[in-house]
């Protein structure tokens, strides 16, 4: 029985944004944030939180320019995903994250202004819009 619990990734070259969101109510919510070393995270901690959640498919952010060109991290990004795929057996979908750290960035600052800002790790918030976005979108 499918579980409608997924996980979104914001992919960076430092850290790594996780969030995890539901089918059913079309939301998600940040949940820990992975240190990276160019784009490679602790794969141990990746796999715990899949453990863990049990998703039926991840989600990550794919990062673009402005004006839809890819950019150094856009194939770093697909690597990333094609990683989680072989090594979870799980299906993957990839999401224009455009914008998504500024938005998260504009909800952290309406929730508590600079302080709620300067203390919420970003990426996570960031993972959140992405899988937002997926999970909102009416062919998935």
């Amino acid at each position: 029985m499918p579980s409608g619990i997924y996980l979104g990734f914001d992919f960076g070259l430092k850290r790594i944004g996780l969030a995890v969101g539901q089918k059913i109510t079309l939301t998600a919510r940040p949940l820990t944030t992975f240190n990276a070393e160019a784009g490679i995270p602790d794969w141990r901690l990746v796999e715990k939180s899949i453990k863990e959640w049990k998703p039926e498919a991840l989600i990550v952010g794919l990062p673009t320019c402005i004006d839809n060109s890819e950019q150094y991290t856009t194939a770093l990004a697909r690597e990333f995903a094609d990683q989680l795929s072989n090594r979870f057996s799980l299906p993957v979908h990839l999401v224009d994250e455009r914008l998504s750290t500024v938005e998260a960035r504009a909800e952290l600052f309406a929730q508590g202004g600079y302080r709620k800002l300067k203390s919420s790790p970003i990426d996570s918030f960031a993972a959140c819009v992405i899988l937002e976005q997926w999970l909102q979108y009416p062919d998935n």
